[in-house]
């Protein structure tokens, strides 16, 4: 069974992709993050203030693409992101902070 994830396709007013998702992100679903992810070129902001649960499969398609995300997160992730090592390698932002953040969006 798959678990509900939510995707979300946008672009800030600079021209740069924004990825949004909702929900959880474990083995079952990502798949289909990795493929949004993959068809979307050049710089990326991924948006997980929606995202509930973050599982080391999820972990590893970001990883896949560390060299061109930023990402927003929520409080909640904000640990997985830095024990995992990913937020040494990816720019992240708190959710409602940063050029990214929902405190941000027009």
């Amino acid at each position: 069974m798959t678990t509900p994830l939510t995707l979300t396709a946008d672009q800030r007013p600079d021209g740069t992709a924004v990825i949004r998702a909702a929900g959880e992100i474990d083995m079952s679903n990502t798949e289909a993050l990795a493929g949004a992810l993959d068809t979307t070129p050049g710089r990326l902001v991924v948006d997980l203030t929606a995202v509930e649960y973050l599982d080391s499969a999820g972990l590893s398609v970001l990883f896949a693409h560390a060299d061109r995300i930023e990402l927003i997160a929520p409080e909640l992730l904000t640990p997985v992101l830095t024990t995992s090592g990913l937020a040494d390698l990816a720019p992240v932002h708190a959710s409602g902070t940063g050029p990214y953040g929902a405190a941000s969006r027009d």
